[in-house]
């Protein structure tokens, strides 16, 4: 590698010397000698402050293996000297995972992505997070901001209804349809044990007035199978073991690109939507790797990346994949945050009263 010699802006230096011209000949000399070192110190600094990004970094989500792995290698393109650790599971495998260590006092942890906010509400509640504010949140909407920058949304994914197009001649419009005699045995859907979007989703359908438990009641009686993540419900419909499947939009999206015989509908009705937040351990050994690595995720190029893989971009200015709607496209089906923080567990345990453990 060939490093080149910094060089003083030849401005600078006659700047320097005219508006010190009233001054003898030395003087003018040593004020341009000493600007001369200033610059070349600041960018000294400069460069030192971009080499410091370096050392390990240890990066817990429920992404999907291949997309974390992408996520990574773009991250590390731009930092090379950072090695980054992967730890992948279900959301709420990763937040035992995540507790347990708290519990222990060696939070390995760096960087968390996980599902939803309520997720990140908890661990905002029990003071695991560490405050960041990116200068990339310029271009991020307000709403997928934690008000103290304690975490933020990287992209919008929708639970949607999949079905496959060799077994379902008219598609699907509603997410009764899956409460209906032709459905019987041939809906699989996600764990709200496992998966953080299911848990989420759970909240959000038992608390709206037009669902509630008793549709989750109707799919039990229904023989619904329950799976433990996203993933497994989209091998199920693509690979014509089940007919229907309430899963995220990306997924499925990318199954169908591939070849696969599948296909969704957003329900009329509106569905529930998480935003995979990204937040910074309060325990963080590397916040230098750790705040780059936030701010590459937020960045158009991070989101450009995510964008490549299939998901729905947070970020202002750049275009839901094709297929995907965005987020003014979407009717959004919600509940109050602080409301599905509280009632989490209950939550899950409601569900599992009516299906079982998962």
């Amino acid at each position: 590698m060939i490093e080149k010699k910094r060089m003083v802006p030849f401005a600078l230096l006659v700047f320097s010397a005219v508006s010190l011209a009233g001054c003898g000949a030395e003087d003018v000399q040593e004020q341009v000698n000493s600007a001369a070192e200033t610059s070349e110190t600041n960018e000294t600094e400069q460069a030192e402050g971009t080499d410091a990004i370096a050392g390990t970094l240890s990066f817990y989500t429920s992404q999907p293996d291949a997309d974390a792995e992408a996520l990574v290698a773009g991250f590390r393109e731009q930092y090379p000297d950072v090695d980054v650790t992967i730890f992948r599971s279900g959301t709420e495998e990763v937040v035992s995972r995540l507790l347990a260590e708290e519990e222990a006092g060696s939070v390995q942890a760096d960087v968390l992505l996980l599902a939803d906010a309520v997720t990140f509400e908890n661990l905002k509640e029990k003071d695991l997070l560490l405050p960041y504010e990116s200068p990339e949140l310029a271009h991020i909407p307000a709403d997928f901001v934690d008000q103290d920058y304690m975490y933020i949304g990287t992209k919008l994914m929708a639970t949607v209804l999949a079905y496959n197009t060799d077994l379902v001649e008219e598609a699907p419009t509603s997410w009764f349809d899956l409460t209906a005699d032709n459905a019987k045995g041939e809906l699989t859907m996600p764990s709200p044990l496992y998966s953080g979007a299911a848990a989420y989703n759970a909240g959000v359908f038992s608390r709206n007035d037009d669902f509630g438990w008793s549709f989750y009641e109707k799919l039990y009686e229904n023989e619904t199978t329950v799976v433990q993540g996203n993933g497994g419900v989209v091998q199920a419909v693509a690979g014509s073991e089940a007919s229907y499947g309430m899963v995220v939009d990306f997924v499925v999206a990318n199954a169908k690109e591939q070849g696969s015989p599948i296909d969704f509908v957003y329900p009329e009705e509106g569905v529930p939507v998480i935003t995979e937040p990204i937040a910074i351990t309060k325990s963080s050994k590397n916040e230098g790797a750790a705040k780059a690595f936030v701010d590459f995720v937020l960045s158009e190029e991070g989101q450009q990346l995510g964008k490549d893989v299939g998901y729905t971009p947070i970020r202002e200015g750049i275009d839901a994949p094709a297929g995907l709607k965005g987020g003014d496209e979407l009717h959004v089906l919600s509940a109050d945050l602080a409301d599905l923080l509280e009632g989490r567990e209950e939550d899950k345990e409601q569900f599992q009263s009516i299906f079982g453990a998962h």
